[in-house]
């Protein structure tokens, strides 16, 4: 039976994702480099506040930025408040020479660190975070209405360097699917920052112009809306999978002092999901000479790298690759493109041989000067180039036996020689790096193996350990650690990998219901090789403390392997991650662990992990007999376009419909609980309303919560829509009825919320 102290164990599990630091302390850095990067400072969530650690990588030292219980007090005297110094009232710091300074109380603090007093500064106000500052922090540019604007950070003067913007016309902004209006609205926020990039002079913008003027409109009704008034209509332009008029960017270069817009003079670049410079596909030349952007056309088979002049406006082809099916820059689809621009040349990710490798081109011919790595692995980011030593570092996977996601930091020679691995221990290492040459910062874990930070240089060697995480509250609640495994495909060939957990006070005598927690890419995994298991692991561990055996796998199909592997997905939405690899994954993990109970299995998933849910039952009733599906796009013919005509084809309506759980909906055996949100402007709750409508038709029966108000990721309402889910789960699986309990709400981390909005 499962109690109340389970449900209590799911309720921190569930904000272990929501609240970072509070369960487990030091897994996460998040360097903030001072001196041009040559020091840093970090802070350490406690759950509560945090504590604020100084880094000089070259000296090797790692020391408190401060005293903190003296600066509490300090603090404490000059502004008449009350300090917690585990606690401190501020998220962010500025060292300045034998001082510190901050904001709290809404103002401007200084404090020096030989006698810890503190005073009120002049400093610069609190930043703006709709603002984006210059590289010099002199100007700031925002936006305004539907046009943007720039304000000197010295003396508050402001103006405007467009004034042309319109409706569905506007400067600064992605488009409008992916602009999360009305997850904004509940903090309080017009828009997000406008999308531009500074040059490295601090001189001229690089921003674009949205055109969605012909873009179809969707609509929403907000039946309660904040101020408690009648329902308000809330429309949006929303392209779907088909539709002859989509988003699209109009690069354009605007200087700041002399008010000029150049814009480049090339076809506007398609833009189906977000903004060619918040992803980086448009970015600056390190000399501030040029600016370089990709583009594709509507089926994506081709990638373009251009130059444009910022000067006049001109554009050429620096080089282009064309394949049988998608070209990435990158196989996950907001990755930051994989490619670097030298002073002379051209480090390009192609996939070309059959996996993701670096090739190396001439920046002023185009010409192909030769392959930089190869091998049945793949390249997963840049880190650096040292042009001087001709060498380039970077991260790949593939080159762990045991785990082919695990990322390993490596080297090579630019002209295809001299391939080393800088860290070579098996683990996977997330990596961090300044624009300084001098080091690197490593997360090394496994999902079994808590993290340990530190600072290396680009010979692996670590310069100082910076934190091992403590994971001692998450094992006080009876979390254990969980399994990576290894398990064919449905082809009984192909190696797929995924993670199980194991139920809280597993007791290996008893049999357990299990639960897929699923979500099919292809455009991301579901399973990452590291100790945190992400937003897409989110659900896991809490139903897990329920009672459940928990699975998670990645089917082929999902990126991060070869081309062929994630190409398995394409044409193939339908299959929904490939379900039958999943089918199968249960079916070999529980010949060896006859504690999971295949009679009763159910899904669990969010999203395209809704989708999933709804097709796992449909096409396998036989093993499905429940599931929760929450915000799910069922019809990728309602769909973003970004998303259905990249991995089914750009002109493929016969694949779009087989991907439809509404046109099946009545193959429906089991129980389904459907959750939506009346607000979602990223899947509409039409997806479930769609095929709720043909549910009733075939008189099947099924349990569907519309939450009023609530935007894609339910973010006010977080734990009330899971505990709904979890209940399900316990009637329909267990058995039994669940407890009384309900967990209390969970506000989100400002950092996170900041990393969400990002």
């Amino acid at each position: 039976m499962t109690t109340t102290r389970d449900y209590q164990a799911a309720e921190q599990l569930l904000r272990r994702m929501a609240r970072p630091g509070e369960l487990v302390v030091g897994d996460k850095i998040r360097p903030q480099w001072i001196d041009g990067g040559d020091r840093f400072w970090y802070g350490v969530s406690n759950g509560v506040g945090k504590r604020f650690v100084l880094v000089d990588p070259a000296a090797g030292t790692r020391e408190p930025a401060f005293d903190h219980p003296r600066l509490a007090a300090a603090l404490a005297a000059a502004s008449g408040q009350q300090v917690d110094p585990e606690a401190l009232p501020f998220r962010a710091i500025e060292p300045s020479g034998n001082a510190v300074e901050f904001d709290a109380f809404g103002e401007h603090w200084r404090c020096l660190l030989d006698s810890y007093a503190c005073e009120r500064a002049e400093g610069a106000p609190p930043g703006n975070p709709l603002e984006v500052p210059s590289p010099d922090k002199k100007f700031a540019v925002s936006q305004r209405g539907h046009d943007l604007w720039a304000r000197s950070l010295s003396d508050g003067r402001e103006w405007a360097l467009t004034t042309d913007g319109e409706p569905a016309y506007q400067y600064g902004s992605g488009p409008d699917c992916t602009r999360n209006p009305t997850l904004l609205r509940k903090f309080g926020l017009p828009h997000l920052p406008p999308a531009v990039a500074w040059s490295p002079d601090s001189t001229r913008v690089l921003a674009h112009r949205t055109d969605e003027r012909g873009v179809r409109q969707t609509h929403l009704v907000e039946a309660r809306p904040a101020d408690g008034g009648a329902p308000v209509l809330r429309t949006q332009r929303y392209a779907y999978a088909g539709d002859e008029n989509v988003p699209r960017a109009e690069l354009v270069v605007l200087d700041v002092a002399e008010g000029t817009v150049v814009r480049a003079q090339a076809e506007p670049l398609l833009m189906t999901q977000l903004s060619p410079i918040m992803i980086k596909w448009a970015w600056w030349a390190g000399d501030g000479s040029a600016v370089y952007y990709l583009g594709q056309p509507r089926d994506l088979h081709t990638l373009t790298l251009h130059r444009l002049d910022p000067a006049t406006g001109a554009v050429t082809t620096v080089l282009s690759e064309t394949g049988a099916t998608r070209v990435e820059p990158n196989q996950w689809m907001t990755g930051e493109p994989i490619v670097r621009v030298l002073a002379d040349e051209v480090l390009w990710y192609s996939q070309r041989d059959g996996w993701g490798h670096l090739y190396r081109y001439d920046l002023h011919t185009g010409a192909l000067l030769g392959q930089v790595t190869s091998g049945q692995w793949a390249v997963r980011q840049i880190l650096h180039v040292d042009e001087a030593e001709r060498v380039v570092y970077f991260t790949a996977s593939g080159l762990v036996d045991e785990d082919p996601y695990r990322r390993t930091v490596c080297r090579a020679n630019l002209d295809g020689t001299g391939f080393a691995k800088v860290t070579d221990d098996g683990l996977d290492h997330i990596v961090t790096a300044p624009d300084t040459m001098a080091y690197f910062i490593d997360s090394a874990s496994t999902v079994d193996t808590p993290p340990v930070s530190s600072v290396r240089d680009w010979t692996g060697r670590v310069l100082v350990e910076l934190e091992r995480a403590d994971i001692g509250k998450l094992t006080a609640i009876g979390w254990t650690p969980p399994e990576r495994f290894r398990v064919k495909a449905a082809d009984g060939v192909t190696d797929i990998y995924g993670v199980l957990y194991r139920p809280r006070g597993f007791d290996p005598a008893q049999r357990y219901p299990v639960v897929d927690s699923v979500y099919p890419g292809p455009h991301l995994t579901r399973v990452d090789p590291c100790f945190d298991p992400g937003g897409m692991g989110a659900d896991a561990e809490p139903i897990a403390a329920l009672g459940f055996v928990v699975v998670a796998v990645d089917g082929r199909g999902a990126p991060g392997r070869s081309k062929a592997f994630h190409d398995a997905s394409y044409g193939h939405l339908a299959d929904a991650g490939c379900l039958a690899d999943h089918v199968g994954a249960l079916r070999q993990l529980a010949e060896t662990r006859p504690w999971m109970d295949l009679d009763r299995v159910g899904a669990f998933g969010h999203s395209g992990g809704g989708f999933a849910t709804v097709r796992a039952m449909l096409d396998f009733p036989g093993v499905y007999k429940a599931g929760v599906a929450l915000a799910g796009s069922h019809d990728p013919r309602y769909f973003t376009l970004g998303y259905a005509e990249a991995y089914d084809g750009a002109d493929n309506p016969e694949a779009w419909a087989r991907a439809s759980n509404v046109d099946i909906a009545d193959r429906l055996a089991g129980k389904l609980l459907l959750i939506h949100g009346e607000m979602d402007d990223q899947v509409h709750p039409a997806h479930t309303l769609r095929l709720a409508d043909r549910l009733i038709a075939a008189g099947k029966d099924f349990e569907l919560l519309i939450v009023p108000g609530a935007e894609h990721l339910f973010i006010d309402c977080l734990q009330y829509v899971r505990t709904r889910g979890w209940d399900f789960l316990v009637r329909e699986l267990l058995g039994t009825q669940p407890p009384a309990y309900r967990p209390a709400p969970i506000s989100i981390d400002p950092e996170l919320l900041g990393e969400l909005f990002a």
